[in-house]
């Protein structure tokens, strides 16, 4: 089972920024597809961002280009979500996730490994 470690999330004033990690083996960071999904209460899990393994492409959803950053620490095998303009919809319990699926998603199902997820709350 391959693990992945999350870190990072907490709460923010709308406008303001927060950076998530996720720390995961050197094999599933070099060859997995990493996406960060996002859960919000009574809502379905949605994706945020799906990261392709050994290329500098990261594919994002609407309701977060332009705000949301991902970035790679090939030292550390460690994934971040860097959060900014964040808005009270942006609220959610926020997972990090693993696929050997290739090409990479934003389907969440396609995804086998996940996190223990963390929270971000923004507030208005």
């Amino acid at each position: 089972q391959v693990q992945l470690v999350e870190s990072g999330g907490g709460s923010a004033q709308a406008g303001g920024s927060l950076r998530l990690s996720c720390a995961t083996s050197q094999y599933t960071y070099n060859y997995y597809c990493m996406g960060w999904f996002r859960q919000a209460p009574g809502k379905e899990r949605e994706a945020v961002a799906v990261s392709f393994p050994g290329a500098d492409r990261t594919e994002y959803v609407d309701s977060v280009k332009d705000r949301f950053t991902v970035s790679r620490d090939n030292a550390k095998n460690t994934i971040y979500l860097q959060m900014t303009y964040l808005k009270p919809e942006d609220t959610a319990m926020y997972y990090c996730a693993s696929s050997s699926i290739l090409p990479c998603t934003f389907l969440s199902r396609l995804y086998n490994n996940w996190g223990q997820g963390t929270q971000v709350t923004v507030s208005s």
